[in-house]
């Protein structure tokens, strides 16, 4: 463990901005790779998820550029103020503590970062300790159970889960079984309507159908023009295409950088394990959800909220096809946040101003020290981001310098050694192995 009162007197540019004697070139250097990065990031995330909620013109003409800008400004500046504050606290102390290059640094550049994102957008982002796979479970399965629950969920969050399972669980309570035979009579009309001008779709949709022609459905089930065998596999089909096409666009800025000079890359683009992994994720995470659903209406012989727990947390094994530890910790995170605010809503919990904003600013500011000071008690894929955030400069760090703090700061980078400017040094540098 690091003394917090132990001190070295090494200036920023030994130590933080090796590559650039300079504080504000630096700073504007990191401004610009991380802008660059953050629009990469957020333009094909806003893009997709405009197309997913159906968004309308006036969206994409006047909102769509400036909420872009809006998070993509907000993840530059966290990036981009920690290096300001870095330097700005070696003026302040006249020197570095063990602290002050990780935490005091990110602490304020992170809360000044979320106040720039939308509120909508602010969360609990950082939990990283837990199970994956029962973690994202759980969280499932009372994500399903509020889904169910009238007045459960709403904006996003509804629009998204009736997006992904299917507009016939969408809960309606004051749903008669006894009518589904009506309007499964009406449907079959509309379709016979319909047929007369089927094109190639529908003639797919009609073999598919045929597959599960006479399967059974159950009198409490919804879906009134597929039976529930049928209704599952739709359903995989379905979301494995929207999975597998999310997957795709998501490369696309990657693969076409190296177009001219790699030709043969653009095969990766469509045939990609990434590609598949996620559409199998998502393709059973809907159809288990729905077979169970199914199945529970079947031999309980009604339809419950509560079988929205139970298919749920069945369908958190998809999970299994793809290990995002960042898709878990967000859904968690955002679950934790809903029922913080529905227990503020029936006066069980108290309300704490900014709480999201400070537990993120706090949040950060302990991964940016663990990068700093110990990187090898960081989770690599979080590293791997702040290595793309920072166009690599966080890894040229002098971290052998910070040994002396006791964390084993250079113990991943052994073998680097800055090759610093002696004019601008406190201390003789010491040079790298091919000039020594």
């Amino acid at each position: 463990m690091a003394a917090f009162s132990k001190s070295i007197p090494h200036n920023c540019y030994e130590i933080g901005h090796t590559w650039h004697p300079s504080c504000g070139v630096s700073f504007v250097q990191i401004t610009g790779g991380a802008l660059e990065e953050s629009l990469k990031i957020y333009i094909p995330l806003y893009l997709i998820a405009a197309i997913l909620r159906k968004r309308k013109l006036d969206y994409y003409i006047h909102r769509l550029l400036p909420e872009i800008l809006q998070s993509a400004s907000f993840l530059t500046a966290n990036g981009a103020l920690y290096m300001a504050f870095f330097c700005i606290l070696r003026k302040i102390l006249g020197k570095f503590y063990s602290w002050s290059a990780g935490f005091g640094a990110a602490l304020p550049a992170s809360y000044v970062a979320i106040l720039i994102e939308r509120k909508s957008r602010r969360g609990l982002l950082t939990i990283y300790m837990a199970n994956l796979v029962l973690l994202f479970c759980i969280t499932a399965a009372l994500y399903m159970f509020f889904f169910r629950c009238k007045d459960g969920l709403k904006g996003f969050t509804f629009s998204a889960l009736r997006f992904i399972v299917g507009k016939e669980e969408i809960p309606t309570h004051s749903f008669a079984p006894e009518t589904a035979y009506a309007k499964v009579e009406q449907k079959t009309e509309k379709q016979e309507e319909k047929s007369r001008g089927m094109n190639l779709t529908a003639l797919v949709r009609k073999l598919v159908d045929s597959v599960c022609k006479h399967g059974p459905r159950h009198r409490c089930c919804k879906h009134y023009e597929d039976n529930c065998i049928s209704y599952c596999i739709k359903g995989f089909i379905r979301m494995f295409s929207v999975g597998y096409l999310i997957q795709c666009c998501l490369r696309i800025p990657s693969t076409f950088r190296h177009l001219f000079t790699q030709p043969s890359r653009l095969l990766s683009l469509f045939y990609n394990k990434e590609n598949f992994q996620l559409g199998a994720f998502l393709g059973s995470f809907v159809s288990i959800y729905k077979g169970t659903s199914c199945f529970l209406r079947w031999i309980r012989n009604l339809d419950d909220e509560l079988h929205a727990i139970i298919a749920g947390f069945l369908a958190g094994v998809s999970m299994m096809f793809y290990k995002s530890t960042t898709i878990s910790m967000y859904l968690a995170s955002k679950l934790v946040e809903t029922m913080y605010f529905k227990g503020i809503e029936a006066g069980k919990v108290p309300y704490f101003p900014h709480a999201d904003t400070i537990i993120y600013s706090i949040s950060t500011a302990i991964c940016f020290q663990a990068a700093v000071m110990e990187v090898q008690n960081l989770r690599p894929s979080y590293w791997k981001f702040l290595l793309r955030l920072t166009k690599g400069k966080f890894a040229v760090m002098n971290r052998k310098v910070l040994d002396v703090f006791g964390t084993g700061a250079s113990k991943h980078f052994q073998d680097f050694i800055p090759r610093l400017d002696p004019r601008y040094t406190t201390i003789t540098p010491e040079l790298p192995t091919e000039f020594s």
